[in-house]
């Protein structure tokens, strides 16, 4: 059995992965990306968490996550790199209901219609009332130090909504998970052409 990594089957997946999400990272940070319309720039966002949600599956990137939960990072930045990443792609696939970034909202009997204990309840559950996460981004093309907040709800319960745009912003929380992403997807790769 040949164990060799990406194997041929890893390397179509990868490729086409990688192609689109970094066609959309360059799309994000393009000079022109946030003055288009909400819903345009709702799609394109969705689509780079979901392509990045995928490639999470690929074990050497695991392997990335595991090593930067493990202390190899700033505080929480593994898990923020999984769990974080993987409640926003959740929420966002889900729960389809909703045409811009800051309309997007769920509630604990939304996400538990169907069945308890799922990625977002998992994520709601564990972090409600965690204080906020602080990070900064250095945009190289505009040199740029940006400084955000990860907030997170302090209830999580059948009455109150909890909006995505209050755990993470869209235009800076958004270029801060492309950034964060891009650099988990770049230790995998040799060359980029």
């Amino acid at each position: 059995m040949d164990t060799k990594r990406p194997n041929e089957t890893e390397i179509t997946f990868l490729s086409l992965s990688y192609n689109r999400f970094y066609d959309i990272f360059d799309e994000i940070f393009s000079d022109n990306f946030w003055q288009k319309d909400k819903y345009y720039r709702f799609c394109k966002i969705r689509d780079g968490f979901s392509v990045y949600s995928e490639l999470l599956n690929y074990e050497p990137i695991k392997w990335v996550i595991d090593w930067m939960k493990k202390g190899g990072r700033p505080p929480l930045e593994g898990e923020m790199s999984e769990s974080l990443f993987k409640f926003v792609r959740n929420t966002l696939l889900h729960f389809p209901f909703f045409d811009s970034w800051d309309d997007v909202w769920v509630s604990k009997n939304i996400v538990n219609w169907n069945q308890e204990r799922q990625t977002i309840d998992k994520f709601l559950v564990k972090y409600r009332e965690h204080g906020p996460i602080k990070y900064r981004i250095w945009e190289e093309k505009i040199k740029k130090m940006t400084y955000l907040s990860i907030c997170f709800p302090k209830e999580y319960n059948e009455d109150n909504k909890i909006y995505l745009k209050d755990i993470v912003s869209e235009k800076d929380g958004v270029k801060f998970s492309y950034i964060l992403m891009r650099k988990i997807l770049n230790t995998q790769v040799e060359e980029i052409k």
